[in-house]
């Protein structure tokens, strides 16, 4: 166990000195309220993380040694607004990581490649009329360029049948009800038209990534965490969390099932902030109202799977990102060319595409192997590049998640757990809270942000 402070402690909270605060999950969010408690009076933060590296869902892997940068399991980049985690950067000193790029984003249809990334582009676009495309981008433009509406009245609509009736059912039905379809599966008809608005708001054409991949920037995080004295614990699952009656918590952590010969380890917290899943947050307090576990498992999400493939050349001719409709009969939802916005230098000169598909955790792609996923995958590179051959594959890596897109209903904002849980002292941050913006690395900062003011407003610190 990789551990800067492996004590047992079991007596109660201190009540006087230093707030100790316990972080569950080392994802961006979790480190992000851990760096902010610790800057922001005199918390002794521990972050436990269940993996043997930090990041999360934003965590890199080096698929071979001669890369110089790992690269992300489940493709990443910034918005140029993405202002919160923009910010963090800096404030972390690693503001030289972040460059802005300027890649191709395309839609797949009937076989073809169309841009559809700006107004000029949708003209072009040749499967709809003069009016059909300019009725579309009046929409977009108003999605767009509303001022800040009063998302909660989104909220109560359906984006389905709202972008039917006002974008009509033609050139709804063949650009964006097969994208709706292919992100959520069949619940792509309960989605709120405030999860939509806020996709088409916060888009730029221009993309950040960091130097060194989004590990680099979750090491810094962690690296300025530590300075402030967090301690952070990797390979360290946490097993159970209990009320302890004088107030506070009992944290047990340890390798699954006591496995290699590691003990548990249980220490004791004044307050617990837990940046798991809905679902793995029921089953690590159990002592939580049913009211708010009831809200925890009302809440629907989609897993992802994304097969990572290195090629000895490039599939596309500079494009870096292509929709993928559910329509076209593919079996992705998305097709990125990493290598064709981040060089392929950086890892060993290999060209790499990310096959990526938003499903049910019930869908057989979680079940099936690596070598079965890329031979379902590998024919429909064709449909790319017609003179695509499986011997061009030098490589591939196979990443799931179960929990990966919150699906969110009409009437999701009553849906949502508060931050801060009917437990005193406890509090619960995930990506089915940050609504009605999607879920992303900008987004896990906020609520990290915003959580830990709440733990150290309640404190009194």
């Amino acid at each position: 166990m990789d551990s800067q402070d492996s004590l047992s402690q079991d007596a109660p909270p201190q009540r006087n000195g230093a707030l100790r605060v316990a972080v569950i999950g080392g994802g961006v969010a979790g480190l992000t309220a851990a760096y902010e408690l610790a800057g922001a009076g005199r918390a002794q933060v521990h972050v436990f993380e269940n993996g043997p590296q930090l990041g999360g869902l934003a965590s890199g892997f080096k698929g071979r040694e001669n890369w110089d940068w790992p690269l992300e399991k489940f493709y990443h980049h910034l918005f140029t607004n993405d202002d919160a985690i923009i910010r963090l950067t800096e404030q972390i000193g690693a503001g030289d990581l972040l460059e802005i790029h300027r890649p191709s984003t395309v839609m797949h249809f009937q076989g073809a490649n169309y841009p559809l990334d700006s107004p000029a582009h949708l003209l072009r676009f040749p499967h709809l009329s003069l009016p059909e495309k300019l009725r579309m981008g009046l929409v977009l433009a108003y999605l767009k360029y509303h001022p800040r509406p009063p998302w909660r009245s989104f909220d109560r609509l359906l984006a389905d049948e709202w972008l039917a009736r006002r974008m009509g059912e033609t050139a709804y039905g063949k650009l964006w009800r097969p994208m709706l379809e292919g992100k959520f599966g069949p619940h792509f008809q309960d989605v709120n038209l405030a999860w939509f608005w806020a996709r088409v708001y916060k888009r730029t054409p221009r993309l950040g990534y960091f130097r060194g991949g989004f590990q680099a920037f979750v090491d810094r995080l962690g690296a300025a965490a530590r300075a402030r004295g967090v301690t952070i614990e990797t390979n360290a699952p946490v097993r159970s969390l209990t009320p302890l009656p004088a107030g506070g918590f009992r944290i047990e952590s340890g390798e699954k099932g006591g496995e290699g010969g590691e003990p548990s380890v249980s220490r004791s917290f004044n307050a617990v902030l837990s940046t798991v899943s809905p679902g793995l947050m029921q089953r690590l307090a159990p002592e939580l109202p049913d009211s708010y576990l009831a809200q925890l498992g009302s809440l629907r999400h989609m897993g992802a799977v994304v097969m990572t493939v290195a090629l000895d050349r490039p599939l596309l001719k500079n494009t870096y990102w292509v929709n993928v409709p559910k329509a076209e009969g593919l079996p992705f939802l998305v097709l990125v060319e990493h290598t064709n916005m981040v060089a392929p230098g950086h890892y060993g000169g290999d060209h790499l595409l990310y096959l990526g598909d938003y499903l049910e955790p019930s869908h057989r792609y979680f079940s099936m192997s690596q070598e079965e996923l890329l031979a379902e995958f590998l024919p429909a590179l064709q449909r790319f590049n017609r003179e695509f051959r499986p011997e061009w594959v030098t490589g591939a890596w196979l990443h799931r998640a179960t929990y990966a897109q919150p699906v969110p209903v009409r009437g999701y904002a009553a849906m949502i757990p508060e931050l801060r849980t009917p437990l005193r002292g406890l509090y619960f941050a995930s990506m089915s809270q940050v609504y009605p913006w999607d879920r992303g690395t900008n987004y896990a900062v906020e609520i990290g942000q915003r959580a830990a003011r709440m733990i150290v407003d309640d404190s009194g610190q």
